[in-house]
């Protein structure tokens, strides 16, 4: 059913109308599947339905706000691939949230391939617009399409024991039969509109919210301009402008008009308004950049990925520049490249010695060039693995120079050159590269007449520690493949603040070091040195630059816990970022702050040197310590 907006949208909206009528346009899996489906809005303006002409009644549906982004032309690796058979401008790419996949499609012409990526950008742009009752609304009805599996507009109780599971509650079967025959007041065996909404209601009933709003309330049924005021106070810990806030809290989320007469909420407007985003524990101050941008890079916790080619695991997965577009839109600032000789002259990258898919360098480069500064206008460091030859590693640099251009840095800023690391501020729509260099900071090559000269030019991490770290191990370890020893002087020529240098020990370091070199440690090593020398370790990071990745061993392409590695200062902790769990959500609850730019201010006592804080005696020597904080999650409703 549309709402009353959506009606109005439909009736003065041309490209809502012909996307209503429906279109042919190709389904694109990859150069060799192309098949084509038939695709329509519903009239609920909230779906897209779409099915192929060949399997009889079988059909798909999908929500809009299921789509993340809609991406013009040939933006994906799909579209890459046969962008010689299909011009660009009818082409175009749904991002879906989470991990599934993307949609491409070709429309018959350039005019519908328009028309569907206006209408679908007007409908998404609606959604985000919506109130929260209505967003409220929406969810619901997005619920029971996925639960109604036959497509009666009515859900037996099976289809409710589905939606439970999909809802990831764990709820006591008896418990939900009680609510569906209380909800099921036509008796029919089935709920349907109205009773699913009842359903909905019981089901998300909270006693502790009701205790709650009880407490604040004067007569225990609603809330007054002066109850909610001491709630927003003393629940809530607002301060400012709490009078002029109140009535907007109440304009904007009580859905009943009579309450809003009065100018109180209901129990109903009080839910509405703790399940939206004004109503979170997370700070909205914090939603923008607050923190101090001008400090060292080397001050900064850096978002940052690992292995970002990579879609699955590390030993057949497969690669993609999809898996750079995904992470620099989530504000990642730290992305690797692994790159090795490949056919025409051409560099690839994909995960060295093993089974994983290959792309070329320069497609990876030319994302990098569209999506660095989308989510954030803060640099964007470029770790490089370099496996190559010579003669590609000069396509390497010319790739860089060239499609980068001005973004790409190539020298030092003047007044930096000696007094340590620039600031994100002062680096700001700026691409770092991290690799190997000959010679020191504002040292050029160009002028040398040799084509190469002799260096390291790999860590070659992950091959390395598994030699090293099970070299008594036979089924497992493997035989590494060195890299050429030379490294050409317009590869190294592009590296300027990020210089990878091997990590001797700390107390060279602390002679030797220079601010602008970079180390990278496996996570063992990580660890190992923060038991041994923690305090060291954090004195090395408020001084320079340290980067720490998953062991070798996770070819699953798992995650180790970042928050240990931050608890040493350590600025690039680079994770699977297509790998879901427990350690990308405290990676992204840690970067959720501060504007989501990919930047977080580290604590005072981890940028200076003079400071002392071990974290395995965290105990500060001016009496300051550690927090406990306690966190009580009531699973009531799910134990019942």
């Amino acid at each position: 059913m549309a709402s009353p907006q959506n009606v109005l949208l439909l009736q003065i909206d041309a490209d809502l109308r012909s996307m209503q009528v429906g279109s042919i346009m190709r389904k694109v899996k990859s150069r060799t599947w192309k098949k084509q489906r038939y695709f329509r809005l519903q009239d609920d303006c909230a779906t897209i339905w779409y099915k192929s002409k060949k399997t009889g009644n079988a059909h798909s549906t999908f929500s809009i706000s299921d789509v993340e982004a809609v991406r013009e032309g040939h933006q994906s690796e799909v579209l890459l691939s046969i962008a010689d058979e299909f011009p660009p401008e009818r082409c175009f790419t749904l991002v879906f949230r989470g991990r599934r996949g993307n949609l491409d499609l070709v429309a018959e012409s350039w005019e519908e391939a328009r028309t569907w990526v206006t209408g679908m950008r007007k409908l998404m742009e609606n959604l985000e617009n919506m109130g929260e009752q209505e967003k409220l609304d929406q969810w619901i009805c997005d619920w029971f399409k996925k639960a109604d599996k036959n497509g009666d507009g009515r859900m037996n109780f099976k289809e409710v024991r589905d939606l439970l599971k999909m809802m990831n509650m764990d709820m006591n079967e008896h418990h939900a039969m009680h609510l569906f025959k209380l909800a099921d007041k036509s008796e029919s065996g089935t709920l349907e509109d109205e009773e699913f909404v009842l359903f909905y209601k019981m089901l998300t009933e909270r006693a502790e919210v009701r205790q709650l709003f009880q407490q604040f309330s004067s007569d225990g049924h609603t809330l007054s301009l002066r109850d909610l005021k001491e709630f927003l106070r003393e629940g809530q810990l607002e301060q400012d402008s709490v009078e002029e806030h109140v009535a907007e809290i109440i304009q904007r989320y009580e859905p009943s008009d009579t309450a809003k007469m009065r100018q109180a909420m209901t129990i109903n407007g009080f839910l509405v308004y703790l399940g939206s985003a004004e109503g979170s524990v997370f700070n909205p101050a914090r939603k923008q950049v607050y923190q101090d941008m001008n400090q060292p890079l080397c001050h900064y916790f850096i978002s940052s990925s690992h292995n970002t080619y990579l879609m699955e695991n590390q030993l057949r997965g497969q690669s993609s520049v999809e898996g750079y577009i995904r992470a620099l839109s989530r504000g990642c600032r730290c992305v690797e490249v692994d790159c090795w000789d490949g056919p025409n002259g051409e560099p690839i990258v994909y995960h060295g010695h093993t089974l994983t898919s290959k792309i070329l360098f320069k497609d990876v480069v030319s994302v990098v060039d569209q999506y660095a500064f989308k989510a954030s206008q803060y640099p964007v460091i470029l770790s490089m693995e370099n496996h190559c030859s010579v003669e590609q590693q000069r396509v390497l640099a010319l790739h860089l120079t060239r499609i980068l251009g001005h973004k790409l840095l190539q020298n030092a800023l003047e007044g930096k050159s000696d007094g340590g690391l620039p600031s994100p501020e002062d680096l700001k729509g700026k691409v770092l590269l991290k690799g190997k260099k000959i010679g020191g900071l504002g040292v050029s090559l160009s002028a040398l007449g040799e084509d190469s000269l002799v260096g390291d030019v790999s860590e070659e991490d992950d091959l390395a520690e598994i030699d090293e770290e099970n070299r008594h191990n036979d089924t497992i370890r493997r035989k590494t493949k060195r890299s050429s020893p030379h490294l050409s002087k317009e590869l190294s020529d592009c590296v300027v603040y990020c210089k990878s240098v091997r990590f001797s020990s700390f107390k060279h370091s602390r002679v030797h070091s220079k601010f602008y070199e970079i180390s990278s440690f496996t996570e063992f090593k990580a660890k190992k040195h923060m038991k041994e020398a923690g305090e060291e370790f954090v004195n090395h990071n408020s001084r320079q630059l340290t980067r720490v990745y998953p062991s070798g061993f996770r070819t699953d392409s798992s995650n180790f816990n970042p928050q240990e590695m931050w608890s040493v200062g350590c600025q690039i902790v680079a994770l699977n970022f297509q790998t879901a769990g427990v350690e990308m959500d405290l990676n992204d609850g840690l970067f959720s702050q501060n504007g989501r730019c990919g930047y977080v201010l580290k604590p005072s006592f981890m940028r200076s040197a003079e400071k002392q804080f071990d974290p395995e005696h965290p105990q500060m020597t001016d009496g300051s310590g550690p927090f406990t904080l306690t966190i009580r999650v009531t699973t009531e409703l799910c134990r019942r």
